[in-house]
């Protein structure tokens, strides 16, 4: 059986700030990443280690996990062994929005930071399974859009994550042609030089500041950029060109590598909707 069997995604154009991954009985394992949405997730069945900058730690069958954007992060089975989850992915600028009017803010805030992001407790366990399910109707998804930022405005407060890394002043230069570029060629002796750095001194400080190579975090940007023109519907080879991949294969081992399916099965996604119980 292939490995996307066992991951679906799920979407519905009343929510279009919102994606639901639903992975049963996987063995992936994945490597430390970053999303550019706030995730929230369930765990299902089995147990897992969840690392991230306050971690690790381990969770099993009805953990909720919560992760900011940008938080690099993994979350693997133990070795050997199977596992189930949920994870609801949504659009940081919607969810800024959405905050803002709940707390009656003018403006909204750059960031969020939440209070914790591995929580034990059957309350919230409860919740998090009724949300983390394939919205199926208009009237779920406007249910939803109310429900989901309510819940997290509870649990948030204005500002970056103080546990996390960000990149100091000197690699500034780097990160913006990263972050402005990601679809383009770039070198890694292009980014130290505009940041003054030899290639390896670059190196070393990037992995030190920000928990990744430079490699790994611009494939990252590409990997994130793909998933969102793959989710508009974009063909495949003119999403791989537009975020630099050498071509659709490319990205396809790339994007296989970081989410267990192909970026074919990642834009088609499931047209069921089953109800999701979490055991």
């Amino acid at each position: 059986m292939p490995s996307s069997s066992h991951h679906r995604i799920h979407r519905h154009p009343a929510a279009p700030w919102a994606e639901l991954r639903i992975s049963v009985n996987t063995r992936n394992c994945y490597r430390p990443h970053a999303h550019a949405e706030y995730s929230v997730g369930i765990v299902d069945d089995g147990c897992a280690t969840f690392y991230h900058p306050s971690g690790p730690n381990s969770v099993k069958a009805r953990s909720v996990v919560l992760i900011e954007p940008n938080v690099v992060h993994s979350c693997n089975p133990l070795h050997g062994h199977i596992w189930s989850y949920r994870m609801m992915f949504i659009e940081a600028a919607w969810l800024h929005h959405a905050v803002a009017r709940i707390w009656g803010l003018a403006t909204p805030p750059d960031d969020l930071e939440l209070m914790s992001r591995c929580v034990q407790d059957p309350d919230m366990t409860l919740l998090v399974d009724q949300l983390c399910q394939p919205v199926a109707s208009e009237a779920a998804a406007n249910a939803l859009t109310m429900d989901l930022p309510a819940w997290i405005a509870s649990l948030t407060r204005a500002g970056r994550p103080t546990d996390c890394a960000h990149a100091p002043s000197d690699l500034a230069p780097a990160m913006a042609i990263m972050q402005t570029q990601s679809g383009g060629r770039i070198t890694v002796k292009e980014l130290a030089d505009v940041c003054a750095m030899s290639s390896s001194q670059f190196i070393r400080r990037f992995q030190a500041a920000l928990g990744m190579t430079p490699g790994c975090y611009l494939q990252n940007l590409r990997i994130n950029g793909a998933r969102q023109l793959l989710s508009q519907g974009m063909p495949l080879a003119e999403a791989a060109h537009t975020m630099g991949f050498a071509d659709q294969a490319h990205m396809q081992r790339a994007f296989k590598a970081h989410h267990a399916m192909t970026p074919g099965d990642y834009r088609n996604v499931s047209s069921r909707v089953p109800k999701v119980h979490n055991n």
